[in-house]
């Protein structure tokens, strides 16, 4: 990895995912461009009674957060030993992380947004990153251990193309991991068209990744505290994974361990579609 983009938010929600994009580019000797995105909903979201003044009280107002936000995150980078960027754009949101992201390795968000007057809701917003994004997210996790990108790392493998998918994405960060373990569910609970776990393991080990294969039987209501119990047992830092296997509907109406993991978890999760 050699490029991050990292998604700028509000205060309340920087320390975290900048603090994981600085760990990751000093462990990857990489280059972090930094993006501010102003939604363009913000621009249209006023009192139609207040006429101009409310507008120009909103404008006011906005320039001012974005100002402060980026002479907080500037200052901030001034003092760290890795080389970056800034860029602040107006836009729709995901379409501009998505944008920005095309040539980048990962992308570094945090989980919400507590100003869902003009900000995309979180989890919607993760979402839409993920569907429409090629490239790998690295959503923080909740606890107050900072990230370490050279920790253990978890694999949850269910034999899916989007697991794979997150495995490859993730083979810089694997090969520097102190410790790597596969969870998977017994091979005969598997789908006929999955990829056995063992090709997993012999696929690491060509990357030079010696990984431990644990098989597990698991209820299917029951997967993503399955998973957040072996990450405390085994002190993962990384949870790898793959997001919505099933459709997005489905896992809006019937839950699912991709929302339940996007919603919380304590340690960071590197996943992609």
């Amino acid at each position: 990895m050699k490029t991050i983009l990292l998604h700028v938010q509000e205060e309340s929600s920087l320390k975290a995912p900048l603090q994981a994009a600085l760990s990751i580019a000093r462990c990857c000797n990489a280059h972090l461009s930094c993006l501010q995105v102003t939604p363009i909903e913000a621009y249209v979201a006023f009192d139609s009674f207040g006429g101009v003044f409310v507008m120009s009280d909103v404008l006011g107002a906005i320039a001012q957060r974005e100002n402060e936000l980026r002479q907080l995150f500037e200052t901030a980078l001034s003092h760290e030993d890795v080389s970056w960027d800034y860029a602040h754009v107006t836009g729709h949101v995901a379409n501009s992380v998505i944008s920005h992201a095309a040539l980048t390795d990962i992308i570094v968000t945090g989980r919400s947004s507590s100003d869902h007057r003009h900000y995309q809701a979180g989890l919607a917003l993760l979402g839409d990153l993920l569907h429409r994004s090629r490239t790998p997210l690295l959503i923080p996790g909740d606890g107050t251990v900072p990230y370490d990108p050279c920790g253990p790392v978890l694999i949850a493998w269910d034999g899916s193309y989007e697991a794979a998918n997150a495995v490859r994405a993730s083979l810089s960060l694997l090969a520097k991991a102190s410790d790597v373990r596969v969870i998977t569910v017994d091979e005969q609970a598997e789908k006929p068209d999955s990829f056995p776990s063992t090709r997993l393991v012999e696929f690491l080990s060509r990357h030079g990744i010696h990984a431990e294969l644990r098989c597990t039987a698991m209820q299917q209501d029951m997967v993503a505290t399955a998973l957040l119990g072996e990450v405390h047992e085994f002190g993962a830092s990384t949870l790898v994974l793959g997001s919505y296997s099933h459709s997005r509907i489905g896992e809006y109406l019937f839950g699912g361990v991709t929302r339940t993991l996007l919603s919380s978890s304590p340690v960071a999760l590197l996943t992609t579609h």
